[in-house]
């Protein structure tokens, strides 16, 4: 998902991994699967047969974490910000954890095509001999949509083949 935003002078643009459901709908997910599965397991406690209770809470703590793992992950996104003067690019889960400031006048934005038809174009954002790579975790359809809104913003070179190009 790109979601570009402009204000005044500043134009923000943020790049995240398209997310089927919330954290919310997956809270609802586990909490549908975990009442009929501990009912059961309840059941057969009751009934005599106590080991089956310990796994379906194990299968319920599995499926939750994963979720949570997959959700946690799904919250990773680059942050792009564009001013007069600077360009900025932010990485990170939840707050940023990586962070470069360039200057606008030396920053360009490298394309190297598509390996695959259904590939993202490697897009990657160069000043003073530095490199960084933005969207690799982007679809087609969100990788071409984040390319044209960096071409908009600043000026390109495309990379034929493998080889790499410095501005």
């Amino acid at each position: 998902m790109v979601i570009r935003n402009c204000d005044g002078g500043t134009t923000t643009i943020i790049a995240k991994p398209n997310q089927s459901a919330s954290w919310r709908a997956n809270k609802l997910v586990i909490l549908a699967l975990a009442v009929p599965s501990l009912g059961a397991g309840i059941g057969f406690a009751l009934a005599g047969a106590w080991v089956i209770l310990p796994f379906a809470g194990l299968e319920i703590a599995a499926l939750g974490g994963s979720l949570y793992y997959v959700n946690w992950k799904l919250q990773y996104r680059h942050v792009i910000t564009l001013d007069a003067n600077t360009v900025r690019i932010d990485k990170g889960f939840y707050l940023p954890r990586q962070s470069w400031t360039f200057k606008r006048e030396s920053t360009g934005l490298s394309v190297q095509p598509e390996r695959h038809p259904w590939d993202a174009p490697g897009l990657s954002l160069q000043s003073s001999g530095e490199s960084i790579s933005v969207g690799e975790f982007l679809n087609r359809d969100d990788g071409l949509l984040l390319k044209q809104q960096l071409q908009q913003e600043l000026r390109t070179r495309s990379v034929a083949g493998q080889a790499s190009q410095a501005f």
